[in-house]
């Protein structure tokens, strides 16, 4: 058994609980293993523990990408390493984003060293139901297996104009609008309709139907077991998944939601979550042509729960802080943006018992910043994930450790 005490920084913990303050000046979080034992002020620390002294540092959870394509979308492998849309059929819940992961893609060394700890890595927008996501940590094994958190996260949807494109230069439907929806009702529909007949048979093995890959998939978003993730930018796009969720009693979150602040009481009534971003890219098609911090400032002002995300390669996984930075500048609150790459990913993607918070019994994933995270020239000092120190800054920017 060992422990590590990380003690004089300032953390910032991004903690609910009543006794886990938000702020803490010069503090102690002590680790023990793999988990968070104690964080607080006044901390008693075992002899012989492994002591890092953090004065004048900042100190925050590891950061949580909520939405990104790290490990099927490999960074410079170009078409070789990309394998996030099997747009073969416009309905693949079947497929897994887990059976694409490299752990080898270069973006992970890339990520740990920007303290970006856990990712949700999502299959691709072209299909109306794209396949199951998985939440993952970014260090840790060369097995992808090794490296999950939960499995399945969710199911990826999509909206607007991918699938339309991509179906259209088949000619096949959807080509418009009107064809994303049906094509998504229809696919749940047939998975309500083959899971009745499962009941209904349940002592009739003859007469069962076949087993169906992709409709035991989907019955995972019917049971409510996780979320459909709906990609979504334009404001007509975001009321028909709320609509479409509404009618089908299932949960949702809005993945990008570029015009949510065009739609915000619907947003708000809702009660569905947001993932949203990435706000430093171009604007490569119609849909977004009003991208950037509006929205998440607007979302976040009314109280919708949201995540802001790379959607990566599409914007760097290791520039996620900087995002976050811009936000405020555009009027997000600071501790609203600590949350929105920490706690609320977490709670959007189903870890938060694990994962988000410096708190005792959870993970110990964080990391030792040399200032405010969200100032363009802060630098990771220490990445920790699980208890295990997995980067380190260079010999003349790191601060000392030493055996108490």
């Amino acid at each position: 058994m060992g422990y590590t005490a990380v003690v004089n920084g300032t953390i910032y913990s991004a903690s609910s609980r009543p006794d886990v303050p938000f702020m803490i000046k010069k503090g102690t979080i002590l680790i023990e293993d793999r988990t968070i034992k104690a964080v607080g002020e006044h901390v008693d620390i075992p002899e012989g523990s492994h002591v890092i002294n953090a004065q004048g540092c900042i100190v925050t959870p590891g950061l949580f990408d909520a939405h990104c394509h790290i490990g099927i979308y490999e960074d410079g492998a170009t078409e070789a390493g990309n394998d996030t849309n099997e747009s073969s059929d416009p309905v693949t819940a079947e497929v897994r984003a887990l059976d694409a992961i490299n752990p080898r893609d270069v973006a992970f060394k890339d990520a740990i060293a920007a303290g970006v700890t856990c990712v949700q890595t999502d299959p691709g927008s072209a299909n109306i139901i794209g396949g199951q996501t998985v939440v993952m940590k970014t260090w840790g094994s060369s097995v992808a297996d090794e490296l999950i958190v939960k499995f399945p996260s969710g199911m990826k949807g999509a909206l607007g104009e991918n699938p339309k494109r991509v179906y259209s230069g088949q000619d096949k439907m959807p080509k418009t609008r009107m064809g994303n929806a049906a094509v998504m009702r229809k696919a749940l529909v047939q998975t309500k309709d083959y899971l009745r007949k499962k009941e209904l048979a349940a002592d009739k093995p003859d007469k069962q139907p076949d087993y169906d890959l992709s409709k035991e998939a989907l019955a995972c978003v019917i049971r409510k077991e996780i979320p459909l993730r709906v990609h979504c930018h334009r404001a007509d796009d975001i009321l028909t998944a709320i609509r479409i969720a509404k009618e089908f009693d299932i949960d949702i979150s809005l993945e990008h939601c570029t015009e949510g602040d065009k739609v915000l009481e619907s947003v708000k009534a809702s009660g569905f979550p947001a993932t949203m971003g990435p706000s430093l890219t171009d604007k490569s098609k119609l849909e977004v042509k009003d991208i950037g911090f509006a929205a998440p400032v607007a979302l976040s002002k009314a109280g919708v729960k949201l995540a802001l995300i790379t959607d990566h390669p599409v914007f760097p996984i290791q520039y996620l802080r900087l995002s976050a930075g811009l936000a405020i500048r555009e009027g997000m609150d600071e501790d609203y943006a600590l949350l929105s790459i920490t706690r609320y990913p977490a709670e959007i993607a189903g870890v938060s018992d694990r994962l988000g918070s410096i708190e005792p019994g959870k993970d110990a994933d964080l990391v030792i910043w040399t200032k405010d995270p969200f100032e363009y020239d802060s630098k990771v000092l220490y990445t920790f994930i699980e208890g295990k120190c997995v980067y380190e800054a260079t010999n003349d920017s790191k601060i000392g450790g030493e055996k108490a």
